[in-house]
């Protein structure tokens, strides 16, 4: 196992969080962001506003977006079990 291997994982393993991640952070910044314009607009100041909409939003693209991140996630996971009788 040498370092470009191991290297060569983590930049899998770094790139599957990316990609299984992006839908809900993309969705909760999105929302914070209206929310945000939203609050500037009507000087509301309730905290509350902005944490149930983001909750509920993440919410939704989780349950929209989740046979897409547990295909990837098994897609990733097969890799590394494909790789370990490889390994010395």
């Amino acid at each position: 196992m040498t370092e470009a291997f191991v290297i060569g994982i983590a930049r899998e393993a770094f790139y599957t969080v990316f990609v299984v991640s992006a839908p809900m952070l993309i969705v909760s910044i999105v929302v914070g962001l209206l929310i945000s314009v939203f609050q500037a607009a009507t000087s509301i100041s309730e905290m509350t506003l902005t944490f149930v909409p983001k909750v509920i939003a993440i919410g939704v693209v989780t349950i929209l977006f989740l046979p897409f991140m547990m295909e990837k996630l098994l897609q990733f996971t097969r890799s590394i079990f494909d790789i370990i009788p490889s390994l010395k």
